[in-house]
């Protein structure tokens, strides 16, 4: 069905980007070994299993005594249990005794259990008699107060899966297990093709009716912070064989096509035109309902998907989020598990009515503050075409398809930029 201009009728985000990946299989870059330390926010391209136990030796998590847990049963502060303080542990160092039934040796968080040992007392929990003994006031468990050797990984463990994307966190895993370099996939490269005969470059001075490139700067920021490559290509006129050419060219050195401008019905679109001439599948949708966004295109040439996204710089955000990062993380080899956006996305109470029209899932900019104890959204209203709004906000408030307006008050889902 077409709507009154002649394009089909705007579809849901969910429907469109389910168009999108029904048609799209991705194929990351080749896979490179990398140093543990350049590999933050790298997709492993295969599982990693540890050689070893991390850690490798029972230690302490507190500073205190190491003892032999039967010694303190049934220690009181008013029926302490008496120790015989033989030993103290240095740290870094495998103890070369063992503890006879009634001693303790000092250690220090991390510190080597000594045979003998099973549990550790803290020090608050002990008081010193002399140089030689000491008294606790607390019964201990087998195992208190100890890390057990591969308690965090065991030797044959998977640590981290093929497709995760690395976090600090993950490194210092790695680190910790003896791993130095891993394999990762080559970051997907994106092409990014500004047209519009207003369009000129930062540097040059406008004159009435131009509009400096702010888009592909834009882009070229969010795809290389989701961990692409941006590529652009320049600014071209809304001709018909400019954006042809351009987009053929771009073909051969990218995974991911983006047109900005040129989406919105007119005698100077050709977007849709020429993605339709060019290969199979072709345009996959033409429309959204979504705000800001609506005349969105996607499409898929010879297996590349290609974008034309709306002028407007809010909007083209807001595409980017909901369809291109998508799209960016399944070529960069990351998992469908933890591609998802959950951790993107909190929720925080509206700061005051907003109206909505039905029929469409609206993205408004926001800035969080906390307010007792409380999340709120104080929304950025502006028109589309306004960036200001969105260098205000601290993320996206999303007002769903079939919601007609929110109240003052509201819990809403947020998402983060």
């Amino acid at each position: 069905m077409r709507d009154m201009l002649g394009r089909e009728e705007v579809i849901p985000v969910e429907e469109a980007l389910g168009r999108i990946f029904s048609h799209f299989i991705p194929k990351p870059p080749p896979s490179v070994k990398l140093p543990i330390d350049q590999s933050l926010g790298r997709v492993l391209s295969y599982d990693v299993f540890s050689d070893e136990n991390l850690p490798e030796f029972r230690r302490s998590t507190v500073d205190g005594y190491a003892v032999s847990a039967s010694d303190t049963f049934g220690a009181t502060e008013g029926i302490p249990a008496y120790l015989n303080m033989r030993y103290e542990i240095k740290m870094g160092e495998e103890p070369a005794f063992e503890l006879a039934k009634g001693e303790a040796a000092r250690i220090a968080t991390g510190g080597m259990l000594p045979l003998g040992a099973d549990a550790v007392i803290m020090l608050e929990q002990t008081q010193q008699i002399d140089a030689e003994m000491i008294e606790a006031v607390k019964s201990l468990a087998p195992g208190e107060n100890v890390i057990q050797a591969g308690d965090d990984v065991k030797k044959g463990d998977c640590i981290l899966k093929k497709g995760h994307r690395l976090r600090p966190q993950d490194i210092g895993v790695l680190a910790g297990t003896g791993i130095p370099e891993i394999a990762a996939y080559g970051k997907p490269k994106v092409s990014i093709i500004s047209t519009g005969d207003e369009i000129v470059p930062p540097e040059r001075p406008v004159k009435p009716g131009q509009v400096r490139d702010m888009n592909s700067y834009n882009l070229a920021g969010l795809i290389s912070s989701a961990g692409g490559i941006p590529l652009r290509k320049g600014i071209f006129s809304d001709e018909y064989t400019d954006i042809r050419s351009i987009l053929e060219s771009s073909m051969k050195d990218s995974g991911i096509i983006l047109i900005t401008g040129g989406s919105s019905v007119g005698t100077k679109d050709m977007t849709a035109q020429v993605i339709n001439d060019i290969g199979e599948p072709g345009v996959l949708f033409h429309g959204v309902a979504l705000k800001p966004g609506k005349p969105l295109i996607g499409g898929l040439v010879h297996g590349i998907p290609v974008f034309g996204l709306p002028g407007h710089p809010a909007a083209v955000t807001v595409c980017f989020y909901l369809f291109i990062l998508p799209v960016l993380k399944a070529l960069s080899g990351e998992s469908v598990r933890t591609a998802g956006t959950i951790k993107d996305i909190i929720r925080a109470r509206i700061d005051r009515n907003i109206a909505s029209g039905p029929g469409r899932e609206e993205h408004i900019g926001v800035s969080l503050e906390e307010r007792n104890g409380e999340l709120w959204a104080v929304p950025l209203l502006g028109k589309s075409g306004l960036l200001t709004t969105m260098i205000k906000s601290d993320g996206l408030a999303i007002i769903p398809l079939r919601k007609t307006g929110l109240e003052a008050g509201e819990i809403v889902e947020v998402r983060l930029f």
